[in-house]
């Protein structure tokens, strides 16, 4: 099982290649693009639901999975260049303590800038959790 990372003590790169979700005051030593929404689920339905949306996608490989703690990590691979990302997710349980919130850090391997690839594929993923 890998190491998942640590959201509360995460420091971006200066880089513009990576994309952070996060609830309001998870991330100490790092500002997120976006604050995660707070989702009507459990923290367990929200982990399953985005485990087979995470199976299903054709480029997104390489699976870890801990069920126990709602963490997860995949790698992604752009379609032409095949470049490979790293995303981390962790489900967490909301503020409200009905539903849940999600932290998503998704960064490219290599490069200085990505073409809003990794906002794109983290966007793309709250689209298709919503929507379920």
């Amino acid at each position: 099982m890998p190491d998942f990372i640590s959201f509360k003590s995460l420091q971006r790169p200066a880089k513009p290649n990576t994309y952070l979700v996060a609830p309001d005051g998870l991330c100490l030593a790092s500002e997120p693009d976006q604050i995660s929404p707070e989702l009507d689920l459990s923290p367990e339905d929200a982990f399953s639901r985005i485990e087979t949306i995470v199976e299903t996608e054709n480029n997104w490989i390489d699976l870890h999975t801990d069920p126990s703690e709602f963490r997860m990590r995949f790698v992604a691979r752009s379609p032409i260049m095949r470049f490979k990302d790293d995303v981390d997710i962790a489900v967490l349980p909301s503020a409200t303590g009905t539903g849940s919130q999600l932290a998503i850090y998704s960064r490219s391997r290599v490069g200085y800038s990505d073409l809003g690839a990794n906002r794109k594929r983290v966007e793309s993923l709250l689209e298709k959790l919503i929507a379920k």
